[in-house]
């Protein structure tokens, strides 16, 4: 029977998402509190992939086991042993043909940036000393919505069969006391909030125009647009599925 997970990690200690040989992973951590209590091998396959230090507010994750009884005592014993820094909010029975990855519809992300030394944030988002003009950040963010070819915010040598992404949303906004990116599309490239955010930040402090932004991407080479900003303060804040994907049973 197939089940989705809705979970949540800080990445700080974790080499991201995805297993990896030589270092710690949540999908490791999580497939080992699983098989543990399951008493069997769990394997998951999640919505996506995280780089090392990125955090997940919402990430979601498909495994096929036989019936589970009790879902919510399962969450219970799964969070008594997870690390702090672990959480699973959910395990819910799914179709069968049901796919974490390949059904979201979908991805939306958050960069944190601060104006001023926090340290309770520092961890947690990236501190930028110089003064930013916003207006024009966000003038340069809404052109992302005017293309679907972003090579020149890809990661280079990654094995993908297309650039294209469908952004929807591309927004800076003060919130509280964090000046917050907030991306939405229907897939991400690798490295690609990340290299956005380090443009855009480009922008806010004079070194390129808002103009330049077209070139840059018009360019499709990752050497012309900004460098990549910190790991830490990225955040995926949601993931989205079609209702007849997720719909839970039983």
């Amino acid at each position: 029977m197939r089940y989705f997970v809705e979970f949540s990690y800080l990445g700080k200690d974790y080499h991201g998402w995805q297993n990896q040989p030589n270092a710690i992973t949540v999908q490791e951590v999580l497939e080992k509190a699983f098989s543990t209590l399951l008493r069997m091998p769990v394997a998951l396959t999640g919505a996506g992939r995280t780089d090392a230090g990125v955090h997940a507010k919402q990430m979601f994750a498909h495994f096929n086991v036989d019936e589970i009884q009790d879902l919510e005592q399962l969450v219970y014993r799964l969070n008594s042993l997870l690390p702090e820094a672990i959480a699973v909010h959910d395990v819910f029975l799914v179709n069968s043909d049901a796919h974490a990855r390949f059904d979201a519809e979908e991805r939306t992300y958050e960069y944190w940036v601060l104006q001023y030394k926090n340290p309770f944030l520092g961890d947690f988002a990236h501190y930028i000393k110089h003064t930013l003009n916003v207006e024009a950040m966000n003038e340069a963010a809404r052109l992302l919505l005017q293309y679907n070819d972003f090579e020149c915010f890809s990661k280079t040598h990654t094995d993908v069969k297309t650039y294209l992404c469908d952004v929807k949303k591309a927004v800076w906004e003060l919130k509280e006391d964090k000046l917050v990116f907030t991306i939405t599309a229907d897939r991400f490239l690798r490295n690609m909030v990340r290299a956005v955010v380090g443009t855009l930040l480009d922008v806010g402090t004079g070194k390129i125009k808002v103009d330049d932004v077209k070139s840059i991407i018009n360019s499709k080479n990752r050497s012309n647009a900004g460098p990549s900003v910190p790991a830490k303060g990225l955040y995926l804040t949601s993931v989205l599925y079609p209702k007849k994907s997720i719909e839970k049973h039983g």
